[in-house]
């Protein structure tokens, strides 16, 4: 595909729904230009259901926040 990979992650997080929109943070003027290039990636269905399968099989350890955050949550 010859894509980099944020240029990867971009474009599947933009083909997860239509309204979402990436908000990519960079210090570089060759990372945003990288970044602006995910416009000319496609990605098939098939990428994405590989993608899909490869995250799916990552086991997240760990709790999100401390626990004295995860009591500021939904209160």
């Amino acid at each position: 595909m010859g894509a980099a990979p944020g240029q990867i992650a971009l474009a599947w997080l933009l083909a997860q729904k239509t309204w979402i929109a990436a908000i990519p943070g960079t210090r570089r003027r060759e990372r945003l230009e990288e970044n602006l290039g995910v416009a000319d990636v496609e990605l098939t269905a098939g990428d994405l259901a590989a993608i899909d399968a490869a995250a799916g099989g990552i086991t997240v350890v760990g709790d999100r926040y401390p626990e004295h955050m995860q009591r500021l949550i939904d209160r």
